[in-house]
């Protein structure tokens, strides 16, 4: 599995312990930016990259960082089929649940929140934990894949 990365300047030392980290775990790693600590930096532009990423290839994972993992969150889930959880320490059950149930494909990280070791531990949970396929949890994704299209029918026209 290929797994992305994407942080502004908030997350850039976590994501290079990440990046390493991961492909010690036997993913195939690719570094969306910041490619370097520039704290004037904006978030979505290297989001975005991210969650395009995942949403043309589903096999795919997308792990964002920041400070704390919230607008991060809220750009990546602009995009249809995204479904990015927020992790910011305590309780991991969130994010086996966030998988189990939701069959989360983005994890975004607070980076400001969370030690490198807190960060290591919840990312492999992320990636080892498989999504249940129980028959509701598909029904509920697919409500949430059509919420845009039946609610917002003209959306996709305008842009």
């Amino acid at each position: 599995m290929k797994v992305f990365f994407g942080t502004d300047h908030a997350g850039f030392e976590m994501k290079e312990v990440l990046k390493e980290f991961v492909g010690g775990l036997g993913y195939d790693v690719e570094d969306k930016g910041a490619f370097e600590y520039n704290k004037d930096d904006d978030y979505p532009d290297f989001v975005v990259p991210v969650a395009k990423e995942v949403l043309t290839n589903p096999s795919c994972r997308g792990i964002i960082l920041g400070g704390t993992g919230q607008g991060e969150a809220v750009v990546a889930n602009r995009f249809p089929k995204a479904r990015s959880v927020v992790y910011y320490g305590g309780n991991t059950d969130i994010i086996k649940l966030s998988r189990e149930h939701n069959n989360s494909n983005i994890l975004s990280l607070g980076a400001r929140f969370l030690g490198h070791d807190e960060a290591k531990d919840a990312v492999e949970l992320w990636l080892k934990t498989p999504f249940n396929e129980d028959e509701r949890h598909i029904r509920r994704i697919q409500k949430i894949e059509t919420i845009t299209l039946k609610h917002c029918p003209d959306f996709y026209k305008r842009i």
